[in-house]
């Protein structure tokens, strides 16, 4: 049986999943962490995935410590992973985490890379290998298909990669995990996605203290 494909995100109130972008290299080189637009960048993620640190699960797979906090939030976090047989994701995406991700990347699983970049099969320890596939998005859902068995198949981000999968009409679900923030500006999760195309069904809605966590099934008009 073929799992799913879907995705899950934080996003603001106003719609922006992630802050306006900066140079990956600034943004996590120690020079670059004192410039006044990348401290602004790193306040607003962190204020929009402040519901997920203190987490347990997010505690223990990030190997930050022991402890953390157990309850829906945590629950729905843990049940996100442990639906994941694959992921995929795009470039820049995969060069900033590159760049942030300890030695034992978060994954666990085997993810694709959509890229123009050639590049050999990249393995971490903890289980994660990156493969890298330069004949675009269908050819990576496909490749993660084979390899997922029954578990689902996650499109991890960013952003454009996500648009362009649904603009394809090869997302079957996703959630949003809605963050009581406001941005403002930065990197909206439905830009160049045609309305026109597809129909949604809001399927389950959990609300903590954080956020509110709302599930959705996509379908064509």
């Amino acid at each position: 049986m073929t799992g799913k494909v879907f995705f899950s995100v934080t996003m603001s109130l106003d719609g922006f999943m992630a802050p306006e972008a900066v140079p990956i290299e600034d943004a996590f080189s120690p020079e670059g962490r004192n410039d006044p637009k990348v401290q602004r960048w790193m306040a607003k993620w962190s204020e929009l995935q402040a519901w997920a640190f203190p987490q347990r699960f997010f505690r223990e797979n990030l190997k930050l410590g022991e402890g953390g906090e157990e309850g829906l939030d945590n629950d729905i976090a843990r049940a996100t992973y442990e639906r994941t047989g694959v992921s995929v994701m795009g470039k820049r995406m995969f060069d900033a985490g590159e760049l942030a991700w300890p030695e034992e990347a978060p994954f666990h699983t085997p993810v694709f890379v959509v890229t123009h970049t050639r590049r050999e099969p990249w393995e971490r320890p903890g289980g994660t290998a990156f493969h890298f596939v330069n004949d675009g998005i269908t050819s990576a859902l496909d490749q993660a298909r084979e390899v997922a068995g029954d578990r689902d198949v996650r499109i991890a981000g960013g952003a454009e990669t996500i648009q362009q999968y649904l603009d394809s009409g090869l997302i079957d679900e996703f959630s949003i995990s809605l963050a009581p923030v406001l941005f403002g500006t930065g990197i909206r999760l439905f830009d160049h996605v045609d309305p026109d195309h597809l129909a949604l069904e809001q399927t389950r809605t959990d609300a903590t203290s954080r956020v509110t966590h709302l599930t959705y099934t996509v379908g064509k008009r």
